[in-house]
C-alpha cells in the first residue's frame, strides 16, 4: 500500500525492509531528522551509540563479520562523515559488507563550502564498492535497496548513502517491498577451467590447499571441508581464512606466509599443485613472489577475475563463488589417497611446532589460555600488530566467523568497536577483543559504549610498553634503533576502564591471568585485563622482507645463524 512518507521515514522503513535489527552511530544536526524518526522506532531497531564514528563504522563491520549479515552505520555530515572513513577502507579491504548513511547540508548548500559540509561520496569513492549522494527524495528508497544489494552481492563490500537534510524532510510516495535475492555468481563458471582443475587435482602427488577470506564470504565452509577430504591434502590458510576448516583437524597445518607456520610455508614451497581458494595473494602471504610455490602448478578459485596474474601467475582459474564451484568440484572429482604426503607434512608439524617461551606471562600463554578457558567457541576480535599474529597463531578456530581482525588494511584501533558490534549480533557467545597496548589506545574511549549499552566484552591488552611489531623490525633489520616505539609512560589502562564503567585488573602471571578470565566470563559486564609481558617478546616464524617463505626462520634459527656469523 502506497503511503506518503518523508525521506527520513523511508530510510528507516527500507532498513526495517532489509531486515536490520541494529545500527551504529553518532548523531548530528544533519542527521537530526533521522534520528528524530529512529528513535519512534526504538523498538524495532536497536541504535548503538559509539564514542566515536570511527567506532561506529568498526563496529558495522564488525557485525557484519560475526553475523554474514549487511552491517549498517550512521554519522552526520563533514567530520561525522570522514571519521568513519577508516572503517569503510578497513570493510573495503576485506570484502566486508556495509552500508553507512551519512546526512549533508542541504541541496542549495552543497558547493558552497557550507558549514559542516564535506563531499564525502568524493572522499570515499576510493575505498566503497560502490557510493551515492542522493538529491532527490523520489529515489531514494531504491538507492537504499540498490546498496543493500551491491553490498552483500559479488565480491562484497562497503556502499555508502548520502542523503542532504533537505532530502530526509522532503516528501514523496513510499510502497514497502520484498528486499531483492541475491544470488550467488555462477555464470562465469566456465567448463573448461573446471576440466582442468580436475584433471591438475586428479595428477598431483603433493597438493596443498590453500584457503582465504572468501570462503567465509561465501559460506563454503562445509563445502571446503569435503573438497579437502575428497583431495586428501594438508590445508593452511591465510589471515582471513581462519575457521574455514577447523585449526583442530589433523590436516590442518596453519597459517601461511610472513608469520606463518614452517610447516606451510615449506610444504607449499614442496607441493607440486596449491589449490588457493577464495584467496587474493597478498604480498603478506606470498613473501618473495618469483619464488613463491615454485615448484607447483596454481589453480586459483575467486570471485573477483581481477585478482587472477594480479600478484602472482597462476595456471588455472576458476571465476565464480566459491561455493558454487567446490559444489560442482565434489560432485565430479573422484577420491583421491595421498597418504605418503600428508604423512610427511604431518612429519614436518612434529618437527617444526610452534614455540615461545613459557617462564613468564607472554602473548601466546595469553592466546592458548583464552582457547582452553573458552574451549575454542569464543568470537575473538584483535587489533593489528604482534598479538594479532599470536591469536591467530595460537587460537585453534573451529569455525568461520571467529576471527575478526583487520588483515588488508592492517587497521590499529579496529578490534574494540569490532567486538562491541560482534556481541551485539552474536550475544549468546563470549566476545574477546585481544588487543596491545598501542592499539587500544588507538580507540579506547569505545569502554564507555560496552558500559553505556551494557555489552559484556572481553578486553585483553597485551601490554608490553612498546609498539611491539615495529619494535620486532627495528630490533631485527634496524640494528636495534627504537625511533617512536617505546610508550613506557604512566597511562593505567586499569584506572581508564574503571572511570569509564568497566571492571578491570591488571595480571603479572598466568595464575593471575586465568583468575581474573574466569571473573571476566562470569561477571557478564565489560571487562579490562591489563597483561603485563616483555617488551622484546618476537612473533615467530618470520620470513624477511623480500624473501621466500620457504626461508621462515625462528628464533632457534636466528641464534645459531648469529653464532655461526661471530
Amino acid at each position: 500500500m502506497k503511503q506518503v512518507l518523508n525521506g527520513s521515514e523511508i530510510v528507516i522503513e527500507c532498513l526495517k525492509e532489509q531486515g536490520v535489527d541494529t545500527v551504529f552511530g553518532y548523531p548530528g544536526g544533519a542527521i537530526l531528522n533521522i534520528y528524530d524518526e529512529l528513535y519512534k522506532h526504538s523498538g524495532e531497531i536497536h541504535h548503538i551509540l559509539t564514542s566515536h564514528e570511527q567506532g561506529a563504522s568498526h563496529a558495522a563491520d564488525g557485525y557484519a563479520r560475526a553475523t554474514g549479515k549487511v552491517g549498517v552505520c550512521m554519522a552526520t555530515s563533514g567530520p561525522g562523515a570522514t571519521n568513519l572513513v577508516t572503517g569503510l577502507a578497513t570493510a573495503y579491504m576485506d570484502s566486508i559488507p556495509v552500508v553507512a548513511i551519512t546526512a549533508n547540508v542541504g541541496v542549495s548548500l552543497l558547493g558552497k563550502d557550507s558549514f559542516q559540509e564535506v563531499d564525502i561520496k568524493g572522499v570515499t569513492m576510493p575505498v566503497t564498492k560502490h557510493n551515492y549522494i542522493v538529491k532527490d527524495v523520489e529515489s531514494l528508497a531504491d538507492t537504499i535497496r540498490e546498496a543493500f544489494v551491491i553490498a552483500s552481492s559479488g565480491r562484497k563490500g562497503p556502499v555508502l548513502v548520502d542523503i542532504p537534510k533537505d532530502v530526509t524532510a522532503a516528501k514523496t510516495y513510499f510502497e514497502s517491498v520484498t528486499p531483492a535475492t541475491v544470488h550467488p555468481v555462477c555464470e562465469t563458471i566456465q567448463e573448461k577451467s573446471i576440466k582442468e582443475a580436475i584433471d591438475e587435482i586428479r595428477a598431483a602427488k603433493k597438493p596443498f590447499i590453500l584457503l582465504g577470506g572468501g570462503c567465509t564470504l561465501s559460506n563454503a565452509s562445509e563445502q571446503v571441508r569435503e573438497f579437502v577430504y575428497r583431495v586428501d591434502a594438508p590445508v593452511c590458510d591465510t589471515l582471513m581464512g581462519k575457521g574455514v576448516f577447523s585449526g583442530e583437524d589433523p590436516l590442518y597445518t596453519g597459517m601461511l606466509g610472513m608469520h606463518g607456520t614452517k610447516t606451510s610455508n615449506i610444504g607449499v614451497s614442496k607441493a607440486d599443485l596449491l589449490i588457493a581458494i577464495g584467496c587474493r595473494f597478498s604480498d603478506r602471504v606470498y613473501g618473495n613472489a618469483k619464488t613463491f610455490a615454485k615448484n607447483a602448478k596454481i589453480i586459483q578459485i575467486d570471485i573477483d577475475p581481477a585478482e587472477v596474474n594480479k600478484n602472482i601467475m597462476i595456471d588455472t582459474a576458476i571465476i565464480g563463488d566459491v561455493k558454487a564451484v567446490l559444489t560442482i568440484l565434489n560432485r565430479r572429482l573422484t577420491q583421491q589417497h595421498h597418504e605418503e604426503w600428508v604423512n610427511e607434512v604431518e612429519e614436518m608439524k612434529g618437527k617444526y611446532p610452534l614455540t615461545y617461551h613459557q617462564e613468564n606471562l607472554s602473548g601466546p600463554g595469553v592466546v592458548e589460555k583464552i582457547y582452553e578457558m573458552t574451549k575454542g567457541d569464543a568470537i575473538i576480535a584483535t587489533e593489528v600488530g604482534q598479538h594479532q599474529m599470536w591469536a591467530a597463531q595460537y587460537y585453534k578456530y573451529k569455525r568461520p566467523r571467529q576471527l575478526l581482525t583487520s588483515g588488508g588494511l592492517g587497521t590499529m584501533g579496529y578490534g574494540l568497536g569490532a567486538a562491541i558490534g560482534a556481541k551485539a549480533g552474536c550475544p549468546d557467545k563470549v566476545v574477546v577483543n585481544i588487543a596491545g597496548d598501542g592499539c587500544f589506545r588507538m580507540n579506547m574511549n569505545e569502554i564507555a559504549t560496552a558500559t553505556r549499552s551494557d555489552i559484556p566484552i572481553i578486553e585483553v591488552v597485551i601490554n608490553n610498553h612498546v609498539l611491539g611489531m615495529v619494535r620486532q623490525w627495528q630490533n631485527l633489520f634496524y640494528g636495534e634503533r627504537y625511533s617512536a616505539t617505546t610508550l613506557n609512560d604512566k597511562v593505567d589502562f586499569v584506572k581508564l576502564a574503571e572511570a569509564m564503567g568497566a571492571r578491570a585488573k591488571r595480571v603479572t602471571n598466568m595464575k593471575e591471568f586465568e583468575e581474573a578470565f574466569a571473573e571476566a566470563m562470569e561477571c557478564k559486564e565489560p571487562y579490562l585485563i591489563d597483561c603485563m609481558i616483555d617488551s622484546d617478546e618476537k612473533v615467530w616464524p618470520m620470513v624477511a622482507p623480500g624473501a621466500s617463505i620457504s626461508e621462515a626462520f625462528n628464533e632457534e634459527d636466528l641464534l645459531k645463524k648469529q653464532k655461526e656469523e661471530k
